[in-house]
């Protein structure tokens, strides 16, 4: 799983895995380090089945950009990322409530 930050956004690049169910383990890990550190919004690129798995909505082009204009102003992530939530405790984060949607002014 690759991809690259911009503020508080993270766009995902690509992902494979060689064993069974490796990319779900290694993006839920990414989302759950992501919402730890508050990331506003993950750019998956294309909407697919494994991606709404993990609560990924196709968004009608203006909301993404209102949503982008805002998150990459905030201060870049930058460096070596280390993981503060590990795979192991990665799906009681990812699996929380979703708060409510901010408005995208």
């Amino acid at each position: 799983l690759y991809g690259v930050s911009f503020g508080n956004v993270f766009f995902g690049e690509s992902m494979f895995q060689t064993a069974p169910d490796a990319s779900k383990i290694a993006f839920g890990t990414l989302l759950a380090n992501l919402i730890r550190w508050k990331f506003e919004l993950v750019d998956c690129q294309s909407y697919t089945d494994h991606l709404a798995r993990f609560g990924a909505l196709h968004w009608p082009r203006d909301r993404f950009l209102a949503l982008l204009k805002n998150a990459v102003r905030a201060p870049t992530r930058q460096g070596k990322w280390t993981l503060d939530v590990t795979p192991k405790d990665a799906a009681e984060i990812v699996n929380a409530p979703i708060p409510d949607e901010p408005d995208a002014d």
